[in-house]
Protein backbone atom coordinates (compact mmCIF):
# COMPACT_ATOMS: atom_id res chain seq x y z
CA UNK A 1 0.00 0.00 0.00
CA UNK A 2 1.36 3.62 -1.01
CA UNK A 3 1.48 6.40 1.67
CA UNK A 4 -1.72 8.80 2.63
CA UNK A 5 -1.67 12.35 2.17
CA UNK A 6 -3.94 14.89 3.62
CA UNK A 7 -5.65 17.31 1.61
CA UNK A 8 -6.83 20.64 3.03
CA UNK A 9 -10.22 19.89 2.55
CA UNK A 10 -9.49 16.66 5.13
CA UNK A 11 -9.49 14.22 3.28
CA UNK A 12 -7.39 11.73 1.57
CA UNK A 13 -4.87 11.27 -1.23
CA UNK A 14 -2.67 8.11 -2.01
CA UNK A 15 0.52 9.37 -2.52
CA UNK A 16 0.70 6.67 -5.42
CA UNK A 17 -1.61 6.57 -8.28
CA UNK A 18 -1.59 5.39 -11.54
CA UNK A 19 -2.78 7.46 -14.80
CA UNK A 20 -4.52 6.04 -18.09
CA UNK A 21 -2.93 8.97 -20.81
CA UNK A 22 -2.84 6.91 -23.86
CA UNK A 23 -4.11 3.48 -22.48
CA UNK A 24 -5.83 2.44 -25.56
CA UNK A 25 -9.27 1.80 -24.48
CA UNK A 26 -9.86 -2.08 -25.03
CA UNK A 27 -6.79 -1.93 -22.53
CA UNK A 28 -8.19 0.08 -19.57
CA UNK A 29 -10.32 -1.94 -17.73
CA UNK A 30 -7.50 -4.62 -17.73
CA UNK A 31 -5.17 -2.18 -16.83
CA UNK A 32 -7.26 -0.47 -13.84
CA UNK A 33 -7.85 -4.58 -12.23
CA UNK A 34 -4.59 -4.75 -12.51
CA UNK A 35 -3.56 -1.90 -10.47
CA UNK A 36 -6.03 -2.12 -7.69
CA UNK A 37 -4.69 -5.62 -7.53
CA UNK A 38 -1.36 -4.62 -7.00
CA UNK A 39 -2.53 -2.23 -4.84
CA UNK A 40 -2.91 1.37 -5.99
CA UNK A 41 -5.63 3.04 -4.67
CA UNK A 42 -5.78 6.18 -6.74
CA UNK A 43 -6.77 5.77 -10.19
CA UNK A 44 -5.96 9.01 -12.78
CA UNK A 45 -8.31 9.38 -15.55
CA UNK A 46 -9.59 12.40 -17.23
CA UNK A 47 -11.99 13.27 -20.02
CA UNK A 48 -9.64 13.61 -22.63
CA UNK A 49 -8.32 9.96 -22.19
CA UNK A 50 -11.29 8.26 -23.83
CA UNK A 51 -11.44 5.58 -21.86
CA UNK A 52 -13.45 6.45 -18.83
CA UNK A 53 -15.96 3.64 -19.77
CA UNK A 54 -13.58 0.96 -19.88
CA UNK A 55 -12.05 2.42 -16.55
CA UNK A 56 -15.21 2.27 -14.62
CA UNK A 57 -15.40 -1.21 -16.16
CA UNK A 58 -12.25 -2.08 -14.62
CA UNK A 59 -13.23 -0.56 -10.80
CA UNK A 60 -16.79 -2.36 -10.86
CA UNK A 61 -14.71 -5.73 -11.63
CA UNK A 62 -12.38 -5.23 -8.38
CA UNK A 63 -15.49 -3.76 -6.68
CA UNK A 64 -17.11 -7.25 -7.35
CA UNK A 65 -13.65 -9.49 -6.08
CA UNK A 66 -13.97 -7.63 -2.79
CA UNK A 67 -12.48 -4.45 -2.91
CA UNK A 68 -14.33 -1.58 -0.85
CA UNK A 69 -15.33 1.80 -2.87
CA UNK A 70 -14.58 3.85 -0.22
CA UNK A 71 -10.90 3.22 -0.28
CA UNK A 72 -10.27 4.03 -3.95
CA UNK A 73 -9.39 7.77 -5.10
CA UNK A 74 -10.98 8.37 -8.50
CA UNK A 75 -10.02 11.57 -10.16
CA UNK A 76 -11.16 12.67 -13.68
CA UNK A 77 -10.93 16.23 -14.85
CA UNK A 78 -12.52 18.45 -17.47
CA UNK A 79 -10.94 19.09 -21.04
CA UNK A 80 -13.36 22.08 -22.43
CA UNK A 81 -12.38 21.26 -25.74
CA UNK A 82 -15.55 23.94 -26.88
CA UNK A 83 -15.39 26.38 -23.88
CA UNK A 84 -15.09 26.38 -19.70
CA UNK A 85 -17.73 28.18 -18.99
CA UNK A 86 -19.86 27.07 -15.91
CA UNK A 87 -22.32 25.20 -17.94
CA UNK A 88 -19.97 23.79 -20.03
CA UNK A 89 -17.97 22.24 -17.27
CA UNK A 90 -20.93 20.92 -15.58
CA UNK A 91 -22.03 19.09 -18.52
CA UNK A 92 -18.04 17.60 -18.71
CA UNK A 93 -18.41 16.79 -15.07
CA UNK A 94 -21.98 15.16 -16.19
CA UNK A 95 -20.56 13.15 -19.02
CA UNK A 96 -17.43 11.46 -16.82
CA UNK A 97 -19.69 10.73 -14.29
CA UNK A 98 -22.18 9.00 -16.48
CA UNK A 99 -18.80 7.72 -18.80
CA UNK A 100 -17.31 5.75 -15.52
CA UNK A 101 -21.08 3.90 -15.05
CA UNK A 102 -22.79 3.23 -12.28
CA UNK A 103 -21.64 2.58 -8.62
CA UNK A 104 -18.53 4.34 -9.79
CA UNK A 105 -18.49 8.28 -9.59
CA UNK A 106 -15.63 10.70 -8.86
CA UNK A 107 -13.73 11.53 -5.98
CA UNK A 108 -11.26 14.21 -7.40
CA UNK A 109 -12.42 16.26 -10.22
CA UNK A 110 -9.91 19.23 -11.83
CA UNK A 111 -9.49 21.38 -14.63
CA UNK A 112 -7.61 19.72 -17.05
CA UNK A 113 -5.66 22.89 -18.27
CA UNK A 114 -6.19 26.75 -17.43
CA UNK A 115 -5.73 27.52 -21.10
CA UNK A 116 -5.16 31.60 -20.33
CA UNK A 117 -5.47 33.15 -23.69
CA UNK A 118 -9.21 32.24 -23.08
CA UNK A 119 -9.70 33.69 -20.01
CA UNK A 120 -12.53 31.33 -18.46
CA UNK A 121 -10.51 28.88 -16.59
CA UNK A 122 -12.26 30.85 -13.24
CA UNK A 123 -15.44 30.38 -14.31
CA UNK A 124 -14.87 26.51 -14.68
CA UNK A 125 -13.41 26.81 -11.39
CA UNK A 126 -16.76 28.30 -10.05
CA UNK A 127 -18.48 25.11 -11.47
CA UNK A 128 -16.23 23.12 -9.44
CA UNK A 129 -16.77 24.69 -6.43
CA UNK A 130 -20.29 24.61 -7.31
CA UNK A 131 -19.82 20.65 -7.43
CA UNK A 132 -18.10 20.45 -4.20
CA UNK A 133 -20.78 22.33 -2.41
CA UNK A 134 -23.53 20.20 -3.82
CA UNK A 135 -21.89 16.88 -2.36
CA UNK A 136 -21.61 15.52 -6.05
CA UNK A 137 -17.75 15.42 -5.86
CA UNK A 138 -15.37 15.21 -2.50
CA UNK A 139 -12.50 16.92 -3.84
CA UNK A 140 -11.54 19.40 -6.27
CA UNK A 141 -8.22 20.75 -7.86
CA UNK A 142 -6.41 22.00 -11.12
CA UNK A 143 -3.92 20.48 -13.35
CA UNK A 144 -1.10 22.31 -15.46
CA UNK A 145 -1.88 25.63 -13.46
CA UNK A 146 1.13 28.22 -13.14
CA UNK A 147 1.51 30.47 -9.70
CA UNK A 148 0.08 33.16 -11.39
CA UNK A 149 -3.48 30.67 -12.89
CA UNK A 150 -3.53 29.58 -9.22
CA UNK A 151 -3.20 32.90 -7.37
CA UNK A 152 -5.99 34.11 -9.86
CA UNK A 153 -8.59 31.71 -8.96
CA UNK A 154 -7.82 32.00 -5.43
CA UNK A 155 -8.33 35.68 -5.06
CA UNK A 156 -11.69 35.55 -7.12
CA UNK A 157 -13.49 32.86 -5.71
CA UNK A 158 -11.47 31.99 -2.02
CA UNK A 159 -11.45 28.40 -2.89
CA UNK A 160 -7.86 26.74 -2.95
CA UNK A 161 -7.56 23.33 -4.66
CA UNK A 162 -6.59 20.89 -2.73
CA UNK A 163 -4.11 19.61 -5.79
CA UNK A 164 -2.05 21.01 -8.61
CA UNK A 165 -1.37 18.33 -10.87
CA UNK A 166 2.04 19.13 -13.37
CA UNK A 167 4.73 17.95 -15.45
CA UNK A 168 7.41 17.20 -12.66
CA UNK A 169 10.62 15.42 -12.74
CA UNK A 170 14.73 15.72 -11.82
CA UNK A 171 14.79 17.59 -15.36
CA UNK A 172 11.36 19.73 -13.98
CA UNK A 173 11.38 19.58 -10.38
CA UNK A 174 9.20 22.93 -10.33
CA UNK A 175 10.90 23.89 -6.69
CA UNK A 176 9.17 27.71 -6.98
CA UNK A 177 5.55 26.31 -7.65
CA UNK A 178 5.95 23.60 -4.76
CA UNK A 179 7.26 26.77 -2.29
CA UNK A 180 3.45 28.30 -3.43
CA UNK A 181 1.66 24.91 -3.18
CA UNK A 182 2.85 24.70 0.14
CA UNK A 183 2.56 27.82 2.07
CA UNK A 184 -1.14 27.82 0.78
CA UNK A 185 -1.45 23.75 1.33
CA UNK A 186 -1.49 22.47 -2.37
CA UNK A 187 -0.41 19.15 -2.97
CA UNK A 188 2.12 18.93 -5.76
CA UNK A 189 0.88 15.68 -7.92
CA UNK A 190 3.59 14.81 -10.65
CA UNK A 191 2.15 14.31 -14.11
CA UNK A 192 5.03 12.37 -16.41
CA UNK A 193 6.88 11.60 -13.45
CA UNK A 194 9.46 9.69 -14.99
CA UNK A 195 9.67 12.21 -17.52
CA UNK A 196 8.53 9.89 -20.08
CA UNK A 197 11.10 7.08 -19.16
CA UNK A 198 13.79 9.43 -20.95
CA UNK A 199 15.52 10.41 -17.37
CA UNK A 200 15.52 6.25 -16.33
CA UNK A 201 18.36 6.29 -18.58
CA UNK A 202 20.82 9.38 -16.91
CA UNK A 203 23.73 7.65 -15.75
CA UNK A 204 23.51 9.55 -11.84
CA UNK A 205 19.84 7.87 -11.69
CA UNK A 206 21.27 4.39 -12.79
CA UNK A 207 23.92 4.49 -10.38
CA UNK A 208 21.91 4.93 -7.40
CA UNK A 209 19.56 2.83 -8.66
CA UNK A 210 22.22 0.20 -8.65
CA UNK A 211 23.19 1.30 -5.00
CA UNK A 212 19.92 0.75 -3.51
CA UNK A 213 19.15 -2.51 -5.75
CA UNK A 214 16.55 -0.91 -6.95
CA UNK A 215 14.91 0.35 -10.43
CA UNK A 216 15.56 3.82 -11.86
CA UNK A 217 11.79 4.27 -11.75
CA UNK A 218 11.84 3.63 -8.24
CA UNK A 219 14.39 6.29 -7.69
CA UNK A 220 12.67 8.35 -9.13
CA UNK A 221 8.93 7.78 -7.61
CA UNK A 222 10.69 7.58 -4.21
CA UNK A 223 12.28 10.69 -4.86
CA UNK A 224 9.01 12.45 -5.51
CA UNK A 225 7.70 11.29 -2.60
CA UNK A 226 10.68 12.34 -0.09
CA UNK A 227 9.83 15.88 -1.97
CA UNK A 228 6.74 15.49 -0.27
CA UNK A 229 4.42 15.46 -3.05
CA UNK A 230 2.57 12.74 -5.21
CA UNK A 231 3.20 11.26 -8.51
CA UNK A 232 0.98 9.12 -11.02
CA UNK A 233 3.24 6.92 -13.40
CA UNK A 234 1.68 5.69 -16.22
CA UNK A 235 1.90 1.47 -17.34
CA UNK A 236 0.13 -0.78 -18.94
CA UNK A 237 2.16 -3.84 -18.00
CA UNK A 238 1.24 -5.32 -14.80
CA UNK A 239 4.78 -6.03 -13.97
CA UNK A 240 5.62 -2.69 -14.13
CA UNK A 241 2.59 -1.51 -11.89
CA UNK A 242 4.12 -3.87 -9.43
CA UNK A 243 7.65 -2.87 -9.57
CA UNK A 244 6.67 0.88 -9.02
CA UNK A 245 4.51 0.55 -6.17
CA UNK A 246 7.60 -1.49 -4.48
CA UNK A 247 9.22 1.49 -2.76
CA UNK A 248 8.37 1.29 0.58
CA UNK A 249 11.82 -0.30 1.78
CA UNK A 250 13.84 2.95 -0.49
CA UNK A 251 14.85 5.26 1.63
CA UNK A 252 17.36 7.83 -0.61
CA UNK A 253 19.93 9.31 1.06
CA UNK A 254 20.65 13.14 1.51
CA UNK A 255 23.67 12.46 -1.06
CA UNK A 256 21.15 10.60 -4.00
CA UNK A 257 18.66 13.35 -3.45
CA UNK A 258 22.15 16.21 -4.09
CA UNK A 259 22.43 13.95 -7.18
CA UNK A 260 19.39 14.23 -8.52
CA UNK A 261 18.99 17.63 -7.89
CA UNK A 262 21.83 18.56 -10.05
CA UNK A 263 20.22 16.80 -12.93
CA UNK A 264 17.56 20.06 -13.03
CA UNK A 265 17.35 21.28 -16.48
CA UNK A 266 14.26 22.68 -16.93
CA UNK A 267 13.46 20.72 -19.75
CA UNK A 268 9.85 19.72 -20.27
CA UNK A 269 8.60 16.63 -22.48
CA UNK A 270 5.13 18.10 -22.27
CA UNK A 271 3.36 21.43 -23.64
CA UNK A 272 4.02 24.70 -21.20
CA UNK A 273 0.61 25.95 -19.69
CA UNK A 274 0.68 29.27 -21.26
CA UNK A 275 0.93 27.57 -24.73
CA UNK A 276 -2.20 25.22 -24.38
CA UNK A 277 -5.21 27.15 -26.27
Amino acid sequence: MTEILTLRDGHALPALGFGLYKVAPEDAAGVVEAGLAAGYRLVDGAELYGNEPEAGQGIRRALDAGLERTVITVTSKAWGEGDQSRDASLRAFDASEQALGEGVGIDLYMIHWPRPARGEYPQAWRALVELQQQGRVRSIGVSNFTEQHLRRIIDETGVVPVVNQVESHPWLPQHELRAFHEAHGIVTQAWSPLGRSRVLEDPEVVRIARDHGASPAQVIIRWHLQLGGAAIPKSSRPERLRENLAIAALDLTDDDLAAIAALETGERTGTHPDDRQ
